[in-house]
C-alpha cells in the first residue's frame, strides 16, 4: 500500500510527513522527489525521510539510473515504490512544475541512501 501528496513547499511536505506519522507510517517509508536533485536531497535530510536506493529498485535498475535522464530517474524510483507506470508520468508532471510529490509505502524495509 502507498500514499501520495502533492505540495508545493518544504514546509507542506513536512506537514504531510507528520500527517503520515501519524497514521502509522515510518519515516524510513516516507520518500520526498523533487525534480531537484538537490531540493530532493536537502528536503530527504531536513525531514529525516527514507531514500530510494538499491534496496528498494534492485541492483540493475539503481546503475541505471546513473545514466537515465533525471525524469526517467524520478518514474524509475516511484515504481519501485509501488506506482504504477501510469502513476510515475502523471506525478513526474508535477515535478516538472516546480512541485514535491510525498510518497508513503508500508513494503519497504527501510532506507538506502541513493538520491
Amino acid at each position: 500500500m502507498h500514499k501520495v501528496e502533492v505540495v508545493e513547499n518544504g514546509l507542506e511536505a513536512t506537514n504531510k510527513i507528520t500527517e503520515f506519522e501519524n497514521e502509522g507510517f515510518s519515516k524510513d517509508n516516507i520518500y520526498i522527489f523533487s525534480h531537484d536533485k538537490n531540493r530532493s536531497k536537502d528536503l530527504t535530510d531536513a525531514t529525516e525521510t527514507g531514500s530510494v536506493g538499491m534496496e528498494e529498485q534492485g541492483v540493475i535498475d539503481s546503475v541505471g539510473n546513473l545514466f537515465r535522464e533525471r525524469g526517467d530517474e524520478l518514474r524509475s524510483k516511484m515504481q519501485s515504490l509501488g506506482l504504477s507506470e501510469m502513476e510515475a508520468v502523471q506525478y513526474e508532471k508535477v515535478l516538472d512544475e516546480g512541485r514535491v510529490v510525498v510518497i508513503a509505502t508500508d513494503n519497504q524495509e527501510g532506507p538506502e541512501h541513493l538520491l
